[in-house]
């Protein structure tokens, strides 16, 4: 850590990685408000039968999503303000993302694919390292 994130100021680490969060959960909040409106021209270019697994998604399964990427989407915000409760919102995210993908492994996406998996972990992977980065820099004291 740097003397002046050890101070309470951040680096240009800290902006670069909190644009960087706010560009990716912003990504996802496109990609369920995109699905979740049925907007026609997004749904196209989905298989049918992934469209009627969609559908089939239980309803406490879309509230999760919502939670898992407003949650990430809130806790980007909130670094950028230097809010002491970005942590709260990426464990609000993890937590959504944990019960979307609970409902993803008990009904599995109809011709899912190595590259469908390998972006669940990378999702996991970035939500697990943007909650530990909002907690050590709440620790440093660098969010109020």
């Amino acid at each position: 850590m740097r003397n002046s994130e050890r101070a309470g100021k951040p680096g240009w680490a800290y902006w670069a990685i909190a644009a960087a969060a706010l560009a990716w959960n912003a990504l996802g909040c496109i990609d369920f408000t995109l699905t979740a409106s049925r907007t026609p021209v997004y749904l196209a270019q989905m298989k049918p039968e992934v469209i009627d697994w969609l559908d089939s998604a239980p309803t406490w399964s879309m509230a999760a999503w919502a939670l898992g990427v407003g949650g990430g989407a809130a806790g980007a915000l909130l670094l950028l303000l230097r809010s002491h409760f970005a942590p709260v919102a990426f464990a609000a995210s993890l937590t959504g993302l944990g019960l979307t993908q609970a409902w993803q492994v008990a009904s599995p996406m109809p011709g899912a694919t190595f590259a469908a998996s390998a972006m669940s972990a990378l999702i996991w992977i970035v939500a697990i390292a943007l909650l530990w980065f909002a907690w050590r820099q709440r620790r440093a004291g660098v969010l109020r």
